[in-house]
This record gives C-alpha cells, structure tokens and sequence, in this order.
C-alpha cells in the first residue's frame, strides 16, 4: 500500500542539531537529512520551503538553487558568512541566525583564553599533575590586570568582551570596521595601529570575504615579542601562515585560538607548539546557550510557515 503523503511541512536538516531541538521540530515538520552526496537526489526537493544549518556549514549557492520551493534558511550560529547571501537574494530567500544568545558564552572565552594563556593554566595543570612540582616551583607567567587589550571588531561580542576586560583595570582601544559611537575606549584607524598600542589583541570581528586575513602578517608583527593573540572569530580572520611564523620565531608570546581556518582538520603545527592555547570551537558551545539558540531557530521556523514577521532576520523576503 502506497505511504500517504505528509501534510507537514519539510524542512531540510544541513547540519546536525542537539536531539532536544530535534525532537520538538520533529513534531511540527517533516525532517529530511541532507544526503552525502547534496540535495539533487532528493525526491522531495521541490516541497521543502526551510532549511536549517549551522554557521560552520552555511548554505552555498549550488543547495539554494536545487531546492526551488526554498524560502527559508534558519541558521544555527550568529555567523552566517558561509551562506551565500547573493544566491539567497536573487531567489528571495530570507535568511535567519542566532545572535545575542550567545554573546555572554563567547566573550567569557575570549577572557577564558587571555587567563590560560598569560597564567600558562594548561601548563600549570600539567606541572601539577606529573609531579614536577616536587623538584621546584613552575616558572612565573604573564599578567593581565592592567595590560592594554585590543578589540578587532566592536560588534555585540566585541564590545561584550571589553566590559569583561574593563574589570580587569586594563586599558581597552578598538578597531571596528564601520563608525561607534563615542566612547571611553579609544578608537584606532587600523588593526595594525590597534596591535601596535596593545598588549593583548583579541579578534571578533564577523567573518566573511571582508575580513578574510583582516589581522595579516603587519599588525601580528605590530603586537610585539611580548603581544598575545586571542581568536574567537572565524579562522580566516588572520593570516595563519604569518601566525604560525611569528609564534614558532618568537616575535609574538603567544596565541589563544577557538577557531582555525580548516576545522576541524587544522594546521598540525599549532599542535607542536607550547605558546598556543587550543580550543575545538567551543565559544557558544555551552549547554545554556545552545538550548537558546536551538529555540530561536525554532522560533524563526514557527514564525515562518505561521506568515509572521521573523525574529531575527539577516535577510527578509520581498513580499
């Protein structure tokens, strides 16, 4: 006997998502898996009206256009630089993310990453722990109280990242990409001006083909022998092969990185590195705030296929 069609709703599942998001989605729509080998054999291309992906994933130019029926695409992440919003514009296709949510996890990452990496925490925890201590005290770390912090980037994360420093006496100045707002904290006209001011440099700036190795090899060099790096941003917001170079010569102290150019196959040569602090993407990767941005993207479906207005457009339909 022939299956009877569903009446629900099909949405497109690009990138895996936590079951308790799954499963409340699955009770309203029609979930169907991206297959391996993309969307082309999908019998039910031409019925599915949103998609959901994460912002690691995006959604290239080549999916938008095999799904005619598409209208939607809901992304789970604030980033959305791997969504090809000019192939989503010419089909009228909104487009959704996460933002705010996530805004308090990733700026204390940012912090979380500037302490393990000036107090050497990961090299503490191993000094501790294989008995070294016995034969004499670890050598002493780097400060961050009262050192001068560098934002690339004065968005929601980055200016939530500089009230978290500001508790730490520091000195804060920004370089942002379009005009703030006057401020306390000083401006400066160019990452590399920014770096060369600072102590500690700490990307957020948004991702996408503007900022593809925004923090190059002058303004890593501008940091100083003394400068640390922290990324939590997108990985091809700095020249890693001008990263790498300077943290293997010395001519900056260190590096602590949440995100990498290729993830999560990243460049081996951080690994061999003891002046790098390493994190696999876990900037928003909290219980909290998952669940929250999990429940957004939820909220951005209902409002959808409820003909209400989105609650967190990055691109709207023409209607």
């Amino acid at each position: 006997m022939p299956a009877v069609p569903s009446s629900r709703p099909k949405v497109l599942m690009v990138s895996p998502m936590p079951e308790w998001d799954i499963a409340p989605m699955r009770e309203v729509y029609d979930l169907i898996d991206l297959p391996s080998d993309g969307p082309v054999g999908l019998d039910a291309a031409g019925e599915i009206a949103a998609l959901v992906t994460s912002g690691g994933r995006g959604a290239d130019a080549a999916l938008i256009e095999a799904l005619p029926a598409l209208e939607l695409i809901a992304v789970y992440g604030v980033g959305y630089d791997k969504v090809d919003l000019v192939a989503a514009a010419r089909r009228n296709v909104a487009v959704t993310n996460t933002p705010d949510v996530l805004t308090a996890d990733v700026a204390d990452m940012a912090l979380a990453l500037t302490l393990a990496l000036a107090r050497r925490i990961v090299d503490g925890d191993a000094f501790a722990r294989s008995g070294a201590w016995r034969n004499g005290a670890m050598p002493l770390t780097g400060s961050v109280s009262g050192r001068k912090v560098g934002i690339v980037g004065l968005g929601r994360i980055g200016e939530a990242i500089g009230r978290r420093f500001a508790g730490f006496d520091t000195e804060i100045g920004y370089w942002n990409r379009s005009p703030k707002p006057p401020s306390a904290w000083r401006a400066f006209p160019t990452p590399a001006a920014l770096a060369a001011w600072a102590d500690i440099l700490v990307v957020a700036v948004a991702g996408g083909g503007d900022t593809i190795g925004l923090v190059d090899a002058e303004t890593i060099e501008a940091l100083g022998r003394d400068g640390l790096i922290v990324n939590i941003s997108r990985g091809t917001t700095i020249d890693e092969e001008a990263l790498i170079a300077a943290l293997e010569s010395g001519a900056i102290a260190g590096a602590g990185l949440d995100v990498f150019r290729s993830e999560p196959a990243f460049d081996p040569r951080f690994r061999r590195l003891s002046n790098v602090v390493l994190s696999p993407h876990q900037g928003s990767a909290t219980m909290a705030t998952r669940q929250a941005m999990g429940a957004l993207v939820r909220a951005n479906l209902a409002a959808y296929f409820a003909g209400k207005d989105l609650p967190t457009p990055v691109v709207r339909r023409a209607l």
